[in-house]
């Protein structure tokens, strides 16, 4: 313990410069360009994740721009840690109190998009394993950081991965909670579709995975929109002919921390007498109820709890009308099922279903020796009860067997992941540096 506290002091200036360096790179994925399939800003982040590795003297590997990965020690059996270090797009400005993209440190905490989402994480993962080095510990195995690079939309990065590297046998994802994910609900993602042309303009939405916090609309000096806003009590600001509505971001998984902007415009719009098949479809069978009810009545189960229904893009133009949702269903619910009742609700307003991705529920025993070892690892350091939870996040775990999601939130931490002013506490870094150190110690001995 004294080992691993004197080690964690030294390392720990470190360790926040090169997050700092990494939080300042724009690396939210774009258009591709040659040898760069995600855009430049998340090549050049997957780049500088290995020269900091390789200046630590690991051992590297450039995936030719999927991914990446960083290795220690020696036997035939590998232990995984997997992250990503692309971001979600940063959203409204006026929003941020501090630059999305700066780095700055304000009293304890580093602020930037992808601090704790999960740039962060990454890199006290990757100081965790300069530490296991550094202390000499009599690891058996090798220990590989795996670092994707389009997490945060279709995980191509990884599938290109699992098709020419080694799988690890089993490992964690530092992009979560404490104390540990052993649940985790299916992700579908999927745009309503409808061809008829209506003269009516709204946009709004960032990601998928994300709660839309801001939705424009061209309302072509109509007075009623804005006084409905008002009796809705929604807040919004104008600017000439278009009128925003305001909301709160939040990640899809846990859509009810948040407030819908898209839902609210449509609500507003709707009690106008402004209606398109996609303004009904939302106003009437959503509205601000992010469970969906009206559509797949209580769809719940013990272990992950209920079914979240993100309305996450729109795009109402002359042409088409685009809805595209992120649901989070429970683990023991079965795809075709949620399928089924989306579209039947769906055709009444002549919308169609076009799935976008899918990724299956993850569900790891208690039982299971990875949960124990994790488990004692977060009761030793903390002394908090460990017992693991379910979540709705879509985290890497997914891509592997016998993988959980391990940190770096801790219980009661406020969930900042894709909103504004994201943060991550500098103490808690280096808590979960010294967590990820135990980990690593104990997988690979």
């Amino acid at each position: 313990m004294q080992e691993i506290d004197k080690k964690i002091d030294e390392l720990k200036d470190e360790m926040i410069e090169s997050i700092q360096s990494l939080v300042r790179i724009k690396s939210v994925e774009d258009s591709p360009v040659e040898g760069m399939p995600f855009g430049e800003g998340v090549d050049q982040a997957l780049r500088h994740t290995l020269e900091i590795a390789e200046n630590m003297g690991f051992r590297v590997k450039y995936g030719n721009g999927y991914y990446g990965y960083a290795e220690i020690g020696e036997g035939e059996e590998m232990i995984g840690i997997l992250g990503h270090v692309d971001v979600v797009p940063e959203g409204d400005l006026k929003r941020w109190c501090y630059p999305p993209y700066g780095g700055e440190i304000h009293e304890g905490r580093i602020f930037g998009r992808g601090a704790v989402d999960d740039k962060g994480p990454v890199i006290a993962a990757l100081y965790a394993m300069k530490a296991v080095q550094e202390l000499s510990y009599p690891i058996r195995k090798r220990v590989r950081l795996i670092v994707g690079v389009n997490e945060e939309t279709r995980w191509e990065c990884i599938k290109k991965y699992k098709e020419l590297e080694e799988t690890p046998s089993c490992g964690f994802t530092p992009d979560s909670d404490y104390p540990l994910i052993f649940a985790e609900k299916g992700l579908l993602q999927f745009q309503l579709v409808c061809n008829k042309a209506r003269r009516v303009f709204v946009s709004g939405g960032n990601a998928y995975n994300s709660v839309p916090d801001h939705c424009t609309y061209n309302f072509q000096n109509n007075p009623r929109v804005i006084k409905v806003l008002e009796e809705l009590h929604f807040d919004y600001e104008r600017d000439g002919e278009n009128v925003t509505v305001l909301g709160k971001g939040a990640h899809s998984a846990k859509a009810f921390l948040g407030k819908n902007a898209i839902a609210r415009l449509c609500i507003a719009l709707k009690q106008a007498e402004i209606e398109t098949e996609a303004i009904d479809f939302i106003a009437e069978m959503v509205g601000e109820d992010c469970y969906a009810q009206k559509i797949v009545g209580n769809c719940e189960d013990e272990p992950s709890g209920k079914l979240t229904f993100n309305v996450a893009k729109i795009d109402l133009n002359d042409e088409q009308q685009v809805i595209g949702v992120d649901i989070r269903f429970p683990v023991t619910k079965r795809k075709e099922e949620i399928i089924k009742m989306i579209q039947a609700a769906a055709e009444k307003y002549d919308l169609v279903y076009q799935e976008i991705d899918y990724l299956p529920p993850l569900y790891v025993p208690n039982e299971h020796k990875l949960v124990q070892q994790l488990r004692k690892v977060f009761e030793d350091e903390t002394g908090l009860d460990s017992t693991p939870i379910a979540a709705g996040g879509a985290t890497y775990a997914r891509a592997f067997e016998n993988f959980v999601a391990f940190g770096p939130t801790f219980p009661g931490g406020e969930k900042l992941a894709h909103q504004a002013d994201e943060y991550i506490e500098i103490d808690t870094l280096v808590k979960s540096l010294k967590m990820y150190t135990k980990a690593i110690a104990e997988l690979a001995k």
